[in-house]
């Protein structure tokens, strides 16, 4: 397709914006359990993304032999959001954000303004604690940033964040980690429903669970406008190429969302008619 053709413009100009952040590529990536850093500089380049998430906490920043993961990231070509992974109290979360803040705006890097809010009920399922997420995101939105905030499935919970001043509402497709993709694809269309009523520009992103690239673009043809994974990435069995192949299931499910699939029938229908009858489009 021409990128100068009417088409070609209407899908460069199609954007995911979350607050006062833009992007081309749909996709946010994760930084963490790479084999090593190399690994994970080559898995971001290929994933096309342009916004990658980062866990502030001291301990998760440094690895074993005292190398800063933030020295491996091109930061004049990401946009770092930080995040609050590893929380269990809206205590522990607020003070984590605000760390991160510090941390970016040193770097004068635009990720200072916003966060990426986890604040999980217990380390087995590390589900989401719902309470303490909606406190967590009061007070942080109170404090000027922007808040993305993880969360279940569960569209009242969804609409709460959102009313609490939540720039983007990321439901869990599974639990985190655990690979199994959207279990529950009519929670996320409640959730969606409930959160873009009035307000269809309010971005939605699927956050965890994406095990393999058709979780993605399951996902995206929800109609959700993005997806933010890292496990099922770093974690495969050659990262790289799994990376690649996530960045083109994003980009196939939103065109897919965008075209608008055919209803599902439960019998066939000729795709050419057998009485001669035009049935398409009218010639222009």
């Amino acid at each position: 397709m021409a990128e100068n053709s009417p088409a070609g413009d209407r899908l460069k100009n199609d954007r995911l914006e979350i607050g006062t952040h833009t992007f081309a590529s749909r996709l946010i990536v994760g930084t963490g359990k790479y084999a090593d850093y190399e690994i994970m500089r080559q898995a971001l380049d290929l994933s096309g993304t342009e916004c990658i998430t980062v866990a502030v906490r001291r301990e998760r920043l440094i690895d074993a032999s005292g190398n800063n993961l933030l020295d491996f990231i091109d930061t004049d070509r990401y946009t770092i959001l930080p995040n609050t992974a590893g929380c269990f109290s809206a205590d522990d979360a607020v003070r984590v954000a605000r760390l991160g803040r510090e941390i970016l705006s040193q770097m004068e890097n635009p990720g200072a303004d916003w966060v990426k809010l986890e604040v999980l009920g217990d380390t087995k399922t590390l589900l989401p604690d719902p309470i303490a997420t909606l406190e967590a995101t009061e007070r942080l939105v109170g404090e000027g940033f922007q808040v993305l905030v993880y969360t279940g499935d569960d569209a009242v919970v969804a609409r709460r964040l959102k009313e609490a001043g939540a720039t983007s509402v990321m439901p869990a497709g599974s639990p985190i980690g655990s690979g199994q993709g959207v279990l529950n694809p009519n929670a996320l269309r409640i959730c969606l429903e409930y959160l873009k009523d009035g307000d269809p520009g309010y971005p939605v992103i699927v956050d965890a669970g994406v095990g393999t690239a058709s979780d993605v673009t399951v996902a995206m043809e929800l109609g959700v406008d993005g997806v933010l994974l890292n496990t099922g990435i770093a974690h495969a069995t050659d990262p790289v190429r799994m990376a690649q192949a996530m960045r083109l299931a994003c980009e196939s499910g939103h065109l897919a969302s965008r075209a608008g699939r055919i209803p599902k029938k439960l019998y066939a229908t000729a795709s050419s008619p057998i009485d001669g009858t035009f049935t398409g489009p009218a010639p222009s």
